[in-house]
């Protein structure tokens, strides 16, 4: 993604069991700020949704 100003926040609920998902993803990949773990695993669903697109359309 690009580098840019982060100026848009946005309040997410997460149940106990997808925190618990997320918060175990971060411990194994060793990130340690939490805005930053989400930010990443919002990035590797929109990248998985891309190839999952591309493959559809193949």
């Amino acid at each position: 993604m690009l580098k840019e100003a982060r100026t848009i926040r946005k309040v997410v609920s997460f149940s106990p069991s997808e925190w618990k998902a997320v918060d175990d993803w971060m411990f194994n990949n060793r990130v340690r700020v939490e805005a930053d773990g989400v930010r990443r695993l919002i990035e590797l669903g929109l990248e998985a949704a891309k190839l999952d697109a591309k493959e559809e359309r193949a």
